[in-house]
C-alpha cells in the first residue's frame, strides 16, 4: 500500500537525520524532496535516496554542511554551498531573493559549490507565493548528453523552472528539463526493468533505444526536441543557457570542464534563482488577474481529445497531488526496497510498512 504523504516525508526525515543532517535542515530537504513525490515528480524524491547514500558515502556530498552567505547587495547574493546536498543551499538562496524582490523588486541568487537539489519548480513557487515571478536553473552532476549534431557527451539535464502568480491556487508552473525527460524517468524505468519508449534515448552511434540503461553503455540522452529535424537545437541552446546562469556566474565548476565533480569533497553544482515584483512595472493586481485569464483561456481550449483537456504547467502536478494526498504515494517495489536496505544500513527507523 502507497504510505500517506506524512508517511513519506518523516521516512526522508529519519534517513536524513541518520546521516548527520541537522535536525532543522532535514525537516526542510525531506518537504523537499517529499512535495516532489506528492506533486508526480518521482525523479526527484524518494528516489533519489540511493544515489545521494552513494555520493556521501563516497565524499561527495557533507550531510552537515549549512549554507555560508559569501557576499550580498540589495538585490543579489551568493551563496557557498560548502559541499552540501543542495535543497538548504536554494532554499536559502530564494528566501534571499524573495527578501530582496520585497525590497527593491528584484532579487537574485546564485549558488556554487553545491550538489543536487530536487525539484526546480519548489523554489520558483516559493517566490509565486510570496506574489512575485520565480525563475530557477541548476546545472547538472551527470554528462549525459550531446549537442545538436554531436557524438559526445557534453551537458546534462539542466533544467529550468519559471512560475507566475495567477489564480490563487493555480499558478503558472513550469518545470522542465531541456532533455527529451528528465534523467530520473529513466532511472525509474531502470529500477522496475522495464522499456523507456521511443525517443529518449539514442546508443553511442546515434541509433534509437528504449535500453534505460543505455547511456550507461556509451549511450546518450536527447536533447528537447530529439533529434535535429525535431528542433533539438532549441533544448541545447537552453541547455547552454541554464549552464551560463548556474555555473558560469556563480563560480561553479562549468559541465564542460575536465574537474566537473571530480574536485575532493563537493559535487560543486550551481544554481540561479530570481524573484522579481510585478509591482516594478504595473499593479500585481492586476498583473495576477490577466496572468488567471490567460491560463482559464487556454485551459478552454477546444480539445483534440475530449478525455484529455487542455491544461497549463503546474495543473498535472496539482492534480497528482490533491489525488496522493488521500490515496497515498506510491513507490515501486523495486526502488523501496533499495530505500530500505539504505535506511536499515544507516540506522534509520523504517516506517513505511506500517
Amino acid at each position: 500500500m502507497p504510505a500517506s504523504y506524512d508517511t513519506h516525508r518523516r521516512q526522508l526525515e529519519l534517513i536524513l537525520r541518520a546521516w548527520g543532517m541537522a535536525e532543522p535542515t532535514a525537516a526542510s530537504t525531506a518537504e523537499i524532496m517529499s512535495w516532489a513525490d506528492l506533486h508526480g515528480i518521482d525523479t526527484h524524491g524518494i528516489s533519489m535516496v540511493p544515489v545521494y547514500d552513494e555520493r556521501r558515502r563516497g565524499g561527495k556530498i557533507d550531510m552537515r554542511a549549512e549554507p555560508d552567505v559569501q557576499r550580498q547587495t540589495p538585490v543579489s547574493a551568493l551563496i557557498d554551498g560548502r559541499g552540501g546536498l543542495g535543497h538548504a543551499n536554494a532554499r536559502r538562496a530564494m528566501e534571499l531573493a524573495i527578501e530582496k524582490a520585497k525590497t527593491s523588486g528584484i532579487g537574485v541568487a546564485a549558488v556554487r559549490n553545491s550538489a543536487h537539489f530536487g525539484a526546480c519548480g519548489f523554489y520558483a513557487l516559493m517566490a509565486v507565493e510570496a506574489g512575485l515571478i520565480g525563475m530557477v536553473t541548476t546545472s547538472a552532476s551527470g554528462i549525459q548528453v550531446s549537442p545538436t549534431h554531436g557524438a559526445h557527451a557534453r551537458l546534462g539535464t539542466d533544467p529550468i523552472a519559471f512560475g507566475a502568480p495567477g489564480k490563487p491556487g493555480e499558478p503558472f508552473l513550469l518545470d522542465m528539463a531541456t532533455t527529451t525527460v528528465a534523467a530520473g524517468k529513466i532511472r525509474n524505468k531502470a529500477n522496475e526493468n522495464l522499456p523507456t519508449p521511443p525517443g529518449w534515448l539514442v546508443t553511442a552511434e546515434g541509433k534509437p533505444s528504449t535500453d534505460p540503461r543505455e547511456v550507461s553503455k556509451g549511450g546518450f540522452m536527447t536533447p528537447l526536441g530529439g533529434t535535429p529535424e525535431g528542433s533539438s537545437h532549441k533544448g541545447y541552446g537552453l541547455a547552454a543557457m541554464v549552464n551560463i546562469l548556474s555555473s558560469a556566474l556563480s563560480g561553479a565548476t562549468m559541465i564542460t570542464d575536465p574537474q566537473h565533480t571530480k574536485k575532493p569533497g563537493t559535487m560543486d553544482i550551481g544554481h540561479f534563482l530570481l524573484a522579481m515584483d510585478p509591482g516594478l512595472f504595473r499593479d500585481a493586481a492586476d498583473f495576477r488577474a490577466d496572468v488567471a485569464a490567460f491560463c482559464d483561456t487556454l485551459r478552454a481550449s477546444r480539445p483534440a481529445d475530449p478525455a484529455r483537456p487542455v491544461m497549463v504547467a503546474g495543473d498535472p502536478e496539482r492534480r497528482t497531488a490533491a489525488q496522493r494526498l488521500e490515496t497515498g504515494i506510491p513507490v515501486g517495489p523495486n526502488l523501496l526496497a533499495k530505500v530500505r536496505e539504505v535506511a536499515v544500513a544507516s540506522g534509520a527507523p523504517w516506517i513505511m510498512d506500517g
